[in-house]
C-alpha cells in the first residue's frame, strides 16, 4: 500500500507491516518518518536494531543472513537497511523477491533512501515489497501544505503565536523544516505558553529558507518573480553553482519554446503533457506559463540566458545572479527588459 506522511500515525495503528519502504529528500519528513516507525516496533517489543548500508558492492546474502538469524538478545528486531543510490542491482532483486517469500513477524523490516523515480517504482522488487508492506513517499511540504504543517506543529507544541507570525515564518524557512523545528522549539523553550508577537519573532528569527532549482522553476512557472527572486537572491547566498542554474532554466525554457509552437500547430494540450511527462501537480504550473508568455520572449530570454551564461564564466564585472533575475523577468516582460543591456556597468 501506499500512503503520505500525514497518514503515517493511523497506518502504523493498523496492524503489522512486514517492510516499510520510505523514500524522499525532504529530511525532516524522513527522519520524523524513521524514528516514528521504529518507535512503534519498539513499543511492540522490537528491542534490537540492526543498520546495513546498501551500495552497488553490497552483498544481498548479508540481509538474508540477517534476517534468518536469532537473535540472542531480542526475539524481535529491526532490520534497517540505507539504499544509497535508492537503486537495487539485479541480483539484490532476485534475493529480495526471495526474501519476500517468507516474511514473518519478529522482523520489521525498513528501506530508506533518496526519492525513487517512475521507473524504480515499476521494478518487481519495488512492487511486491510495496504490495506486501507500506511505501511512504516523501515530497516537499509548499504553500498551503506548508501552512497546514506549521499550524499543526504549533498545536502540538501548545505554542501561542500571532497570525501574523505565520507568514513571515513561511517566507523565512520554506524549504528547509528542520531549521523552522528547531525555531519553534526554541519558541517553547523561551516563550512557553505567552503569546509571540510579529516583533518578538522578528527579533529572534534569522532566515534559513533553502530552495533547488526545482523549486526556482516551478515558482518562475507560476509568474511569481518576486519570490523567484528571492529565491536567487538566497541560492547566491549559499554558494549555489551559476552553471547548474543556467543549465536548468536553458533546459525549461527550451521545453516551454517547444511546447508553444506545437500549440501553434493545433497539437491539444493533453498531448503535450503526455509528451513532456508533465505530472498533473505541475499541469497548471505550465498552463500558466503557457498562457502568458509569449513566442517573442521565450526568444527573448533564450539569448539574455546564453549572454548570461558568456558573461558568468569571462567576466567578474557582473554578478550572474542579477543576469538570471534579469532572464526570469524577461520571460514575461520582453517588450520591458529589451531596452536594457545586461552589460550593466557599460551601458
Amino acid at each position: 500500500m501506499r500512503i503520505y506522511h500525514n497518514q503515517l500515525t493511523n497506518t502504523l495503528t493498523q496492524g503489522f507491516k512486514p517492510v516499510w519502504l520510505v523514500f524522499g529528500d525532504e529530511p525532516w519528513q524522513k527522519n520524523n518518518s524513521l524514528s516514528a516507525i521504529k518507535q512503534h516496533c519498539q513499543q511492540q517489543g522490537f528491542s534490537e536494531i540492526i543498520r546495513l548500508s546498501a551500495d552497488d558492492k553490497f552483498d544481498w546474502n548479508t540481509l538474508v543472513e540477517e534476517y534468518q538469524a536469532m537473535s540472542l538478545f531480542a526475539a524481535q528486531r529491526i532490520i534497517e537497511i540505507e539504499l544509497v543510490t535508492g537503486k537495487v542491482a539485479e541480483a539484490g532483486s532476485k534475493i529480495l523477491l526471495k526474501l519476500s517469500e517468507n516474511f514473518h513477524q519478529d522482523v520489521q523490516l525498513i528501506f530508506h533512501g533518496p526519492k525513487i523515480d517512475a521507473a524504480g517504482q515499476k521494478r518487481k522488487w519495488f512492487k511486491t515489497l510495496e504490495q506486501l508492506g507500506c511505501f511512504l513517499p516523501l515530497y516537499d511540504i509548499e504553500g498551503r501544505q506548508l501552512q497546514q504543517w506549521l499550524n499543526q506543529q504549533i498545536k502540538q507544541q501548545q505554542l501561542n503565536i500571532h497570525s501574523d507570525v505565520i507568514p513571515l515564518m513561511i517566507e523565512l524557512f520554506e524549504g528547509n523544516l528542520p531549521a523552522l523545528e528547531q525555531e519553534l522549539q526554541k519558541f517553547s523553550l523561551l516563550f512557553g505558553s505567552q503569546l509571540i508577537t510579529a516583533e518578538d519573532a522578528e527579533k529572534l528569527l534569522i532566515k534559513q529558507a533553502k530552495f533547488n532549482p526545482f523549486q526556482v522553476i516551478d515558482t518562475l512557472l507560476s509568474g511569481n518573480l518576486t519570490k523567484c527572486i528571492s529565491m536567487l537572491d538566497q541560492l547566491q547566498h549559499e554558494g549555489a553553482a551559476i552553471g547548474q542554474l543556467v543549465w536548468f532554466m536553458h533546459k525549461e525554457i527550451t521545453q516551454l519554446s517547444s511546447m508553444v509552437e506545437q500549440l501553434e500547430q493545433g497539437v491539444p494540450i493533453n498531448d503535450i503533457y503526455k509528451k513532456y511527462r508533465i505530472w498533473d501537480k505541475k499541469k497548471p504550473l505550465y498552463q500558466h506559463a503557457l498562457n502568458n508568455i509569449t513566442r517573442k520572449n521565450l526568444y527573448q530570454a533564450q539569448a539574455r540566458l546564453a549572454q548570461t551564461d558568456l558573461l558568468s564564466k569571462t567576466s567578474s564585472d557582473f554578478n550572474p545572479f542579477i543576469l538570471l533575475a534579469d532572464v526570469c523577468i524577461s520571460l514575461y516582460h520582453g517588450q520591458t527588459t529589451k531596452n536594457f543591456s545586461l552589460d550593466y556597468e557599460y551601458a
